[in-house]
């Protein structure tokens, strides 16, 4: 928190670095594979988009903005934590056992509610 508070008066290209750093860091948090890519896409698209802004007073905007999808961020990586589904095949790994007949082979995992 104190990163923030120290960076909410700086709108240099430090501090705007120093965010998109953040803001990728934070997305790598999230429990699902496909919020993960989201966050990155969008991040990366925002910083795109805004990367020829010479405006002080847009780019202050631009910062707080920044600042508050990364609240919102690290409070939805958190609650994502909850709900940790199984791996997608495309994030590698395995993750629970295989059992079945033949060709018939059903992916279980245990979630350990018994």
């Amino acid at each position: 928190m104190s990163a923030l508070t120290g960076m909410k008066s700086e709108t240099g290209p430090q501090a705007a670095k120093s965010l998109y750093r953040q803001l990728l860091r934070q997305g790598e948090q999230f429990a699902s594979y496909n919020f993960r890519e989201y966050a990155k896409r969008r991040t990366r698209d925002a910083f795109r988009e805004h990367k020829d802004v010479t405006d002080s007073r847009e780019i202050q905007e631009l910062m707080q903005k920044g600042l508050k999808e990364l609240q919102s961020m690290k409070r939805q990586t958190v609650i994502s934590q909850f709900f940790q589904l199984d791996r997608l095949v495309v994030e590698g790994g395995k993750s629970g056992k295989q059992s079945g007949q033949r060709n018939d082979i059903v992916r279980q995992k245990d979630t350990g509610w018994d």
